[in-house]
């Protein structure tokens, strides 16, 4: 069995425990989702630090904070954890620059203890990485049983600087990779997203990684510009509401997520690979899409499970979704909440990037943008 304590820090009330369930053991890991500023302070480590002083503390900068079913910004969403029958083990590491994520990726994996390893999750740095590539060395160096989720943390919509820390308060250019070991763990996960086409396809004519230069031979930002409309003025965090897709031939088609403009050399920087000639897709969202997708992969993580009730759920989802929702945010929460049952305890943060195995049935990580990504545990 899985127990789990939570607690929220507000600037209004200080910390508060929402949940508490007495338990056989000490936390073995706490995760705590917050403001840049908050998860930076040493004082604000420090307290959960006295709260857990066993415990693995992983420290993740957030778009919006999750806990429960209600949403914040601003605040400190913490949630305590411990297994009955399971271990976890951490890595970390520092991602010195973009072009360096496939070898991030790589340096984590080959870190990790693999004997009785099931699956792994990372949270990275949202701005300075490339996440197709840190995704690509973690799956090509772990045992192709293990699966891999998580997310590249937030910075609201200020886009400047994230941040995540091991056992230390958040700093910038970290990447975290925990391992959960033992056969009693069952794990699910689950991404969806819901957005549909809004019409204007291009395809990408020169780029380099993550970054976009031209499509149709025009530079990149230019036509995005073109199509925003009113909404450029809002740049970088109006292209949240209209990402793009990138239809290919090698797998499932996929959304990418803007993380930067460059107005010097109109180019735009996305969270993972931009390939050369694919043909990509300008897309758009309706709520009722966005909460059916939510609600979707809930169900598809508990599938993952064998429909096992799960105790424990992580929500990444995107900060794109949540500029579409506005006041209605809590609406996808509540649908992922309906799916999974009462009885399990949610956690999570809105993100610059989801990291989950693609299509039903597939095992590899992917980098997604645009999608409630949500990971369930269970002890048997």
């Amino acid at each position: 069995m899985i127990h789990v304590e939570q607690k929220l820090w507000t600037s209004e009330k200080g910390w508060e425990t929402t949940t508490h369930v007495p338990s056989g053991g000490a936390p073995q890991v706490v995760f705590v989702f917050g403001a840049r500023a908050l998860v930076t302070q040493g004082t604000v480590y420090q307290q959960i630090r006295n709260f857990y002083p066993g415990a693995y503390i992983v420290m993740c900068s957030t778009a919006g904070e999750i806990l429960g079913t209600e949403v914040r910004e601003g605040s400190i969403a913490l949630t305590a954890v411990h297994f009955e029958k399971s271990l976890v083990r951490f890595t970390e590491t520092t991602i010195p620059t973009v072009e360096e994520s496939l070898g991030v990726g790589k340096r984590l994996a080959e870190f990790l203890p693999v004997e009785g390893l099931v699956h792994a999750m990372v949270f990275s740095d949202g701005l300075n990485v490339n996440g197709s590539l840190l995704v690509k060395g973690i799956n090509d160096n772990l045992p192709v049983s293990v699966t891999v989720t998580g997310g590249l943390v937030g910075d609201g919509t200020d886009f400047k600087e994230t941040a995540v820390g091991r056992d230390s308060p958040g700093e910038a250019r970290k990447v975290v990779l925990l391992g959960f070991y033992g056969d009693s763990l069952k794990v699910g996960y689950g991404s969806m997203g819901g957005w549909e086409g809004g019409g204007g396809k291009h395809t990408i004519t020169k780029s380099k990684g993550n970054v976009l230069y031209e499509m149709d031979g025009k530079p990149a930002l230019a036509i995005y510009k073109e199509y925003l409309g009113e909404k450029v003025s809002g740049l970088p965090s109006s292209a949240l509401l209209f990402p793009l897709k990138l239809h290919t031939a090698s797998q499932a088609d996929f959304v990418r997520t803007i993380l930067g403009v460059n107005e010097a050399d109109q180019s735009m920087t996305f969270a993972g690979d931009m390939p050369e000639g694919t043909e990509v897709e300008f897309m758009k969202a309706t709520l009722d899409k966005l909460i059916a997708g939510a609600s979707t992969a809930a169900s598809l993580s508990m599938r993952q499970m064998g429909l096992a009730t799960p105790e424990l759920a992580i929500l990444v989802s995107c900060v794109g979704r949540k500029l579409v929702f506005g006041e209605r945010i809590p609406e996808e929460v509540n649908a992922v909440r309906t799916t999974l049952g009462a009885q399990a305890y949610v956690a999570g943060f809105y993100s610059y990037g989801e990291l989950c195995p693609g299509p039903e049935g597939e095992r590899q990580c992917l980098l997604h943008n645009q999608t409630m990504t949500i990971t369930t545990f269970r002890e048997v």
